[in-house]
């Protein structure tokens, strides 16, 4: 049960960050990365968008695992969602901001952890 509800947290992050890339990337995107310039953000709410909607794409595939009543099939699709966020975490600390590890990748590894006990 507790690895379903990190899904769901995993799920509504990614909801967020659809949100953010996709529609406020010039008005909030700006007070939630400091390190961009913030001339940039015009520039590249294209880019963001296309990013937001891949990230759309992990939420909906996340919240699909939690609708799939076939345990083997729901720890699957499961599995491999967290695996492409996790994997997309680590990926962005290692090339954008460290502090993607802590909020895309870790939750995703913890239900990869939970889910593997």
């Amino acid at each position: 049960m507790l690895s379903k509800i990190l899904i769901g947290l995993v799920a509504a992050i990614h909801v967020y960050i659809l949100w953010l890339e996709m529609f406020g990337w010039t008005t909030r995107g700006p007070k939630v990365f400091k390190n961009f310039p913030p001339h940039l953000f015009p520039a590249t709410k294209s880019l963001a968008a296309n990013q937001g909607l891949y990230n759309g794409f992990l939420a909906a595939g996340l919240i699909w695992s939690l609708l799939i009543t076939d345990p083997v099939w729901q720890r699957n699709v499961a599995l491999f969602f967290l695996s492409c966020v996790a994997v997309a975490g680590i990926y962005g600390a290692a090339t954008a901001d460290k502090k993607i590890f802590l909020i895309q990748a870790l939750p995703a590894l913890v239900a990869i952890g939970l889910m593997l006990l």
